[in-house]
């Protein structure tokens, strides 16, 4: 079948397109890390591009509350013309799990309140929020970490990471790996705290792909990064 999405679709049209790339066995794919949809990404991809940058069609399939149509919406609004209080609804209403990365990838990120917002997150007592917070602390850690207090942020990691719920552990497990990868004067006290807690230590990894245990995590990336340095020079 054929899709029909072109630059003048409006959201019936939009929502018929992505109810045709529907994959049961995608769905069940994508259910078990708490995604309710089943659109391959790339099909989806390819129906935002078709459709190009229109900030009110994105709004208006925000509005609809389906993840595929969030996800478009996501790729065809406009990220810095997005307020903080606006942003900060949309998160707050990003309860499945892709919806909430993408947002924060390819709008929260490209925004010029993203500082704000995530000092405001950082601290909120909504686990999910809070995640937020964290993710863009690591993104600042690794490329702009001037005013960040990194060992505050290893006891908070120390004393909060075991217990913390899921997603905000894991968002405070990244924290820590980056904080031990780019900063090598915390590496070592990094490297304990993961081992200490052992946070994802059992996580189940493919072959070929780093262990999220942020001991092995930092240690592989470290090595990399060294490697490449030397064959540069």
């Amino acid at each position: 079948m054929a899709l029909q999405t072109a630059p003048e679709a409006g959201v019936g049209q939009v929502m018929a397109d992505l109810a045709a790339l529907e994959d049961p066995k995608m769905r069940a794919v994508n259910e078990r890390h708490g995604d309710d949809h089943g659109v391959n990404l790339t099909k989806l991809r390819g129906v935002a591009k078709r459709l190009g940058t229109q900030p009110e069609l994105a709004a208006e399939l925000w509005k609809t509350e389906d993840t595929p149509a969030r996800l478009v919406a996501i790729l065809i609004g406009r990220p810095r013309a997005y307020t903080a209080p606006e942003l900060d609804g949309m998160l707050r209403d990003a309860r499945v799990p892709k919806v909430h990365d993408w947002l924060i990838s390819y709008v929260v990120k490209k925004n010029p309140h993203v500082e704000e917002l995530r000092a405001a997150w950082f601290a909120d007592p909504d686990p999910v929020v809070a995640s937020a917070g964290w993710t863009l602390t690591s993104d600042r850690i690794a490329k702009d970490p001037d005013g960040l207090d990194l060992p505050a942020l290893l006891d908070l990691i120390e004393a909060r990471m075991k217990d913390a719920p899921d997603r905000l552990q894991w968002a405070m497990n990244e924290c820590l790996a980056a904080i031990g990868i780019h900063h090598p004067e915390y590496r070592a006290r990094a490297i304990g705290i993961g081992e200490r807690l052992e946070v994802l230590k059992d996580y189940p990894t493919p072959p070929g792909c780093t262990s999220p245990f942020a001991p092995i995590w930092i240690a592989e990336i470290v090595r990399r990064q060294d490697g490449a340095a030397g064959t540069a020079s």
